[in-house]
């Protein structure tokens, strides 16, 4: 199988979890336990501004909360 990154023509989704990362997931490939569909199948570029727009810091959540930020 090639990677599905690589195509495209892939449909793709934004997944979260719960600490709050984002991923760029393959639309046509299950979601993984832990994560949870934040932006529905589309594009890679409407996956892409979703992320960048949504994912401000990059640390888990659990890492703020123990820093006191």
């Amino acid at each position: 199988m090639s990677n599905p990154f690589d195509d495209k023509n892939t449909s793709f989704q934004v997944l979260v979890n719960h600490e709050g990362q984002h991923s760029l997931w393959p639309a046509f490939i299950a979601v993984p336990a832990g994560w949870q569909v934040a932006l529905p199948a589309t594009d890679r570029a409407a996956c892409s501004a979703f992320i960048e727009a949504s994912w401000a810091d990059m640390r888990p959540r659990s890492l703020v909360a123990a820093s006191g930020a």
